[in-house]
C-alpha cells in the first residue's frame, strides 16, 4: 500500500494536541478589522479546539498526525 498524502493547507493550519484534539486559529482575521468589534478581535487571538465534526474532516486530511 502506498503512502497517503497529507493536504498541504491543513498541516499549516491544524495542530494535533498531546491527547488527539485538534487545534486551529479563529478566522475572520485578515483584513478588514475595523469592522470588527473590539471584543471579537480580543477573543479570537491565540487558538481553540475543532468540534468534533470538524477534527474528523481534518483527521482525514493529517492521515500521520
Amino acid at each position: 500500500m502506498p503512502k497517503m498524502k497529507t493536504k498541504s493547507g491543513a498541516k499549516k493550519r491544524f495542530k494535533i494536541t498531546a491527547t488527539g484534539k485538534v487545534r486551529g486559529a479563529y478566522a475572520f482575521k485578515s483584513h478588514n478589522l475595523r469592522k470588527r468589534s473590539q471584543k471579537m478581535k480580543r477573543q479570537a487571538r491565540g487558538t481553540f479546539i475543532l468540534s468534533a465534526a470538524d477534527a474528523r474532516t481534518a483527521k482525514t486530511m493529517l492521515p500521520y498526525a
